[in-house]
C-alpha cells in the first residue's frame, strides 16, 4: 500500500489503522492455534491492546473525543 501523499491526518489514520486490524487477525490466528501458555497470553494481551488503538483511532477519526476536536485542550 502507498503512502498517502498529504498533509492531511485521516488517510495516514486510516493506514495505521487497517495495518492494526491486519495485525489483530493475524494474532487471532495464531492464538487458534498456539498452546504454549506465555506465547498464549502474549498474543491475547497484544490483541486486547491493538483493539485499544484501533478505538482510539476511530474516535479521532469521528471526533468523539474532546482531545480530537478542533480547539480541545489536549496536553502533550
Amino acid at each position: 500500500m502507498a503512502e498517502p501523499a498529504t498533509s492531511d491526518p485521516r488517510p495516514h489514520a486510516e493506514r495505521v489503522k487497517e495495518m492494526l486490524r491486519d495485525t489483530v487477525q493475524h494474532l487471532e490466528q495464531d492464538i487458534a492455534v498456539v498452546t504454549e501458555p506465555h506465547a498464549l497470553a502474549l498474543f491475547e494481551t497484544s490483541r486486547e491492546v491493538l483493539t485499544g488503538l484501533i478505538r482510539a483511532f476511530d474516535h479521532f477519526e469521528r471526533a468523539t473525543e474532546s482531545a480530537w476536536r478542533r480547539g480541545g485542550e489536549a496536553s502533550r
